[in-house]
C-alpha cells in the first residue's frame, strides 16, 4: 500500500501551485484568530512519514531497514542490419522484505514507443498548430512500425512457462508459488527489441549513423533500458510500478551482474562493468597499452587509436565477437558499440580507496574536444565527487560519445557535445561546446553517485538526483577553471524562474512537472548552494552532504531522509527552509522600504537645546517668509512691542530644565549614566517580505567614510511576523547606504527595493530600427508599377469565403484562425 502521508504531501504541494494558496496550508494546527503565517511551524510530524523501524527520525536507516536483491545473468546479441537486439536473461529474485509476494513487477520502459503507449497517446502539442520536419518524420516512422519490446517467453528454470502480463511499459510475473521473506525465485525472461534512431524517435538509447556522403555508413548503438529490468519494491511504496512516461526516471534494485555481449567483430565495447575477457577481445598492442593506461594518472593513453578506428570504419566485419562484463552491486546495466570508436584511459588515484580506470570512447567526429577533455573531466569528477561524498566504488568509470546528449548508468554515461564545421568545412569548436562538453560529463558521471548509489526514486522526486548532482556538478565546475561559466547554481540565474507564475512546488511528482530543468535542476541546486554558502556555512553543510551520502549508500532515500539528515547533522533547524523552496512557490523578496537614524536623548538641556536649534535652522525657509524679507514690520516702526519672549530663543534651555536634569541624573546609577554618554548612531531598518519565502538578511552598511560592514541576520528575524519586520544596528560612524543582499546569494528576486536610499540602476537600451512593413507582392515578383498592373484583377476576390481563405495562405496574407 502507498504510503499515505507522502501522498498527502504531494497532494498538497500540487493544490498549492493550483490555486496559489501558501504551502501546506492544511494545517493540523489552524490559526483561527488573526492572521498569522508560522512560516517556521515544523514539517514532522504532520507532512513527513512517521519514522519507523526502517527509518529513523535521524534521517539515517532504521535497524530493520530492507531492500531486494536481483541478479541478472544475460546474453544478448545485436543485429547490425536490423538494428535489433535479441536477449535472454536468467534472473533471481530475492525477497528480503517482511511481505511476502505472489508477483513480481518487471519494467519494459521502451514500450513507451508502442503506438497505444500511455506516453505516445498522451502527447500534446502546442496551440500554434505549428508542427516541426522531425516531428512529422517521426510520426510517419511511428505509423510504419511497432517499437518496444516482444516479450518472447517466461519461463521457470525448468523451461516451464509462466503466466505474464504487460500492461504499458510493465511486465507482471505471476508466481507459482508465494515468495516468502528470505526467499530466492529464478526465472527466465527472452526478448527481442528493435533500437531505435534516437535522434528522430528522441529517448535515453538507440543509434546514430553517419550515412552523409562525407562520411563512413557506420553507427553507433547505444543500449540502455535494453532488457527487462525488476522494479523496485520498497518499504514506502510498496510495488514503484507506475508507467513510464519518457521523463521520470528508473527507479532500481541492486544485484550482480554478468554479461555477454555479441556483436561485429571489429567493434569496440564500453560497458557497465569489468571486461573479463579481454585477452580474448583486445589486441596484444591494445593489451599492453591498457596496461601503461593504469599508470598513467596525467595524461590519457589510447587503447584503440585514431588510426585503427580509421581504418576499422572502412569495412564491416562478417564475424561476431562476445564482450564479457562483470559487474558487482549495480542498479543498472548498459553498454555502447561501434566500429568507429576511438578508446582511451587514464588511472584516476583516489586517496584511501581503489584506483578507478577513466575511460572514453568517441569517434573520429568527436575530436579534438573529446580527446583533449573527456576523460579528464571524468578524473576531475572522481576527485571532487569523492571528496565531497564517498570514494568512487567502481573500477571504472567511463563516457561515451553518441546521439544521446546526456544520460547516466552505473560505470557508464552517454554524452553528445561535438566540433562543428563551418561553411569552409573547417573543424572548429565553440566555447559553449567545449564548456558544455565538460560540464555534461561531470554532470552524467556525477549521476553515478546520484542516483546509481545513493539509490533514490526519480519518477516520483527527480530533484533527489538533478538537483542534488546539479549541485555537486556547479562545485565541480567551479574548481575546474576559474569563473566557469557554469548554468546553474549561481543565485543570481535563477531569479527569473522563482518570480514567474508557470511553476510548480519542487515536491511535484516528475511527469506532472513544468519547466523540468528550473525546477528539478536549477532551483534545487540553487536552493543547497544558498544553504552550503549562506544559510549553515561551508563546513557544516559540507559535513552534513557527506553523512547523508554515506548514510544512504547502496540504499534507497526519500526526500525526508535527506532533510532530517541535513538538520541532524549540521545542528540547524531547517523546516522553513524546505517549506519555501521544496514545498512552495514562493520566492526571496525582501524590501528594504525605509531606513531611520537616531541617536540617544542626552537628557542634557544644553545639549539638546543646541540639537534642537540645529536641526530647526537646518530646515528651509518657508517660501512666504522668504518673500517677505526686506520687508518693514510693525514691530519695526514701533519696537515698544518686543519684549522677552522676541530676545529669546524658544528652544533654548531653561534654568529650571537644567536643574531638573541635574536632579534626575544624580538620581541614576553609574550603569544608567554610562548608557546616556552613548554617543553611537541607531539605525531601525524596516524590511517587507513580498516574495513570501522567509530568507536570511544580508545587509551592508557603507558609512561616510568610504568604510562598509556585512550584517548576516538569521531567517528567523521573521518568526513573529512572515510578512513586515524592524530591526535595530548601532555603530558610532554615520550611515550613508544601506544594501540588501549585497553579494546577491539569497536568489532576491527584484534588487530594485534592495537600496536606501533608492538608488537609479543602470541599463543599456537598444537601438533598432522599425520592422518591415507588409508583404509587398510586387516586389517579390520583380514586377514593376505599370498601367497594366494597378488595373489586373485578382484571380480570387478576397471576399470569397473559404477560397480567400486558401488563397492567403498561399499568397502570405493572415488566414483566420
Amino acid at each position: 500500500m502507498k504510503n499515505l502521508i507522502i501522498f498527502r504531501a504531494f497532494l498538497i504541494a500540487i493544490s498549492c501551485a493550483i490555486v496559489g494558496t501558501h504551502p501546506l496550508s492544511a494545517q493540523a494546527v489552524q490559526q483561527t484568530k488573526g492572521d498569522f503565517q508560522d512560516k517556521f511551524r515544523q514539517i514532522d510530524p504532520e507532512d513527513a512519514p512517521t519514522p519507523n523501524d526502517y527509518r529513523a527520525a535521524s534521517g539515517a536507516p532504521g535497524h530493520k531497514y530492507w531492500q531486494q536483491k536481483v541478479d541478472y545473468k544475460i546474453n544478448v546479441s545485436l543485429d547490425e542490419a536490423s538494428k535489433t537486439l535479441n536477449g535472454g536473461a536468467d534472473i533471481t529474485y530475492t525477497n528480503n522484505s517482511p511481505d511476502t509476494l505472489t508477483y513480481l513487477w518487471l519494467m519494459l520502459d521502451q514500450n513507451d514507443v508502442k503506438k497505444n503507449s500511455i506516453a505516445e497517446l498522451t502527447q500534446t502539442t502546442d496551440e500554434t498548430g505549428r508542427i516541426s520536419f522531425n516531428q512529422v518524420r517521426r510520426a510517419q516512422v511511428m505509423r510504419a512500425s511497432e517499437g518496444g519490446f516482444t516479450i518472447t517467453k517466461v519461463t521457470n528454470p525448468a523451461g516451464a512457462g509462466l503466466t505474464f502480463d504487460v500492461v504499458d511499459t510493465l511486465l507482471r510475473v505471476d508466481l507459482a508459488e508465494p515468495l516468502k521473506p528470505g526467499q530466492s525465485f529464478a526465472f527466465k525472461v527472452d526478448w527481442t527489441l528493435p533500437m531505435r534512431d534516437s535522434r528522430l524517435i528522441g529517448g535515453r538509447n538507440g543509434y546514430e549513423c553517419f550515412t552523409k556522403a562525407d562520411q563512413d555508413g557506420n553507427c553507433i548503438f547505444l543500449a540502455a533500458q535494453w532488457f527487462p529490468r525488476a522494479a523496485v519494491y520498497s518499504d514506502y511504496e510498496g510495488w514503484h510500478n507506475k508507467s513510464f512516461l519518457g521523463r521520470g526516471e528508473f527507479t532500481l534494485e541492486f544485484g550482480d551482474y554478468e554479461v555477454a555481449i555479441t556483436v561485429p567483430a571489429d567493434f569496440a565495447v564500453s560497458s557497465t562493468g569489468d571486461l573479463v575477457n579481454a585477452n580474448e577481445i583486445l589486441s596484444p598492442a591494445q593489451q599492453e597499452r591498457m596496461a601503461k593506461a593504469r599508470a598513467s594518472y596525467r595524461d590519457p593513453v589510447y587503447i584503440v587509436t585514431p588510426q585503427e578506428a580509421a581504418a576499422t570504419e572502412k569495412a564491416k566485419a562478417a564475424t561476431t565477437k562476445t564482450w564479457r562484463f562483470k559487474a558487482q552491486n549495480v542498479r543498472d546495466f548498459a553498454w555502447a558499440g561501434s566500429r568507429k570508436f576511438i578508446w582511451d584511459a587514464m588511472a584516476v588515484k583516489q586517496p584511501g580507496a581503489n584506483d578507478v580506470m577513466a575511460m572514453s570512447f568517441f569517434p573520429k567526429e568527436g575530436d579534438p574536444l573529446w580527446s583533449a577533455y573527456s576523460t579528464k573531466s571524468i578524473a576531475h569528477t572522481i576527485n571532487v565527487y569523492g571528496r565531497l561524498t564517498f570514494a568512487y566504488p567502481y573500477p571504472v568509470a567511463q563516457s561515451v560519445n553518441g546521439p544521446v546528449g546526456g544520460m547516466e548508468y552505473p560505470m557508464i554515461t552517454f554524452n553528445g557535445p561535438r566540433p562543428e564545421k563551418d561553411s569552409a568545412g573547417n573543424l572548429t569548436y565553440s566555447d559553449r561546446s567545449k564548456y558544455g562538453l565538460i560540464s555534461v560529463i561531470i554532470h552524467e558521471v556525477g549521476h553515478i553517485w546520484f542516483p546509481m548509489i545513493v539509490n533514490s526514486d526519480e519518477r516520483q522526486w527527480t530533484w533527489m538526483d538533478e538537483g542534488l548532482n546539479t549541485f555537486l556538478q556547479y562545485v565541480a565546475e567551479q574548481e575546474w577553471s576559474e569563473a566557469y561559466p557554469s548554468r546553474r547554481g549561481d543565485p543570481r540565474d535563477i531569479t527569473e524562474y522563482m518570480r514567474s507564475t508557470n511553476q510548480v512546488p519542487i515536491m511535484t511528482q516528475s511527469d506532472s512537472v513544468q519547466r523540468l530543468g528550473d525546477n528539478a535542476y536549477g532551483k534545487p541546486a540553487t536552493a543547497l548552494v544558498v544553504l552550503r554558502e549562506t544559510v549553515i556555512g561551508r563546513a557544516r553543510f559540507d559535513r552534513a552532504f557527506k553523512e547523508y551520502s554515506t548514510r544512504w549508500r547502496f540504499k534507497r532515500p526519500t526526500p525526508y531522509d535527506f532533510f532530517r539528515t541535513m538538520e541532524e547533522s549540521s545542528g540547524t533547524d531547517l523546516d522553513w527552509f524546505w517549506r519555501a523552496w521544496f514545498y512552495s512557490t514562493d520566492h526571496v523578496d525582501i524590501s528594504l522600504t525605509n531606513v531611520r537614524e537616531g541617536t540617544l536623548d542626552t537628557q542634557n538641556p544644553d545639549i539638546e537645546s543646541a540639537r534642537r536649534i540645529a536641526e530647526r535652522d537646518a530646515k528651509p525657509i518657508e517660501l512666504g517668509q522668504l518673500n517677505n524679507k526686506g520687508m518693514k514690520t510693525y514691530a519695526d516702526n514701533d519696537p515698544s512691542v518686543l519684549d522677552y519672549y522676541d530676545r529669546t530663543d524658544p528652544l533654548s534651555a531653561t534654568k529650571g530644565q537644567k536643574t531638573r536634569a541635574a536632579t534626575a541624573r544624580a538620581a541614576l546609577s553609574p550603569e544608567e549614566r554610562a548608557v546616556l554618554d552613548v554617543k553611537d548612531r541607531f539605525y531601525i531598518l524596516s524590511l517587507e517580505n513580498k516574495g513570501g519565502a522567509v530568507s536570511p538578511v544580508i545587509l551592508k552598511f557603507t558609512f561616510k567614510d568610504g568604510t562598509s560592514d556585512t550584517v548576516a541576520i538569521p531567517a528567523e528575524i521573521w518568526r513573529y511576523d512572515a510578512r513586515k519586520v524592524n530591526w535595530t544596528y548601532m555603530t558610532a560612524k554615520e550611515v550613508t547606504q544601506v544594501e540588501l543582499d549585497p553579494r546577491q546569494e539569497t536568489a532576491d528576486v527584484d534588487r530594485s527595493n534592495n537600496y536606501f536610499p533608492t538608488r537609479i540602476e543602470p541599463t543599456r537600451l537598444e537601438v533598432f530600427k522599425a520592422s518591415q512593413g507588409p508583404r509587398n507582392l510586387m516586389q517579390d515578383n520583380d514586377l514593376a508599377v505599370s498601367q497594366e498592373s494597378i488595373q489586373t484583377k485578382p484571380a480570387v476576390s478576397p471576399k470569397a469565403g473559404a477560397g480567400a481563405a486558401g488563397a492567403g495562405a498561399a499568397t502570405g496574407t493572415r488566414p483566420n484562425r
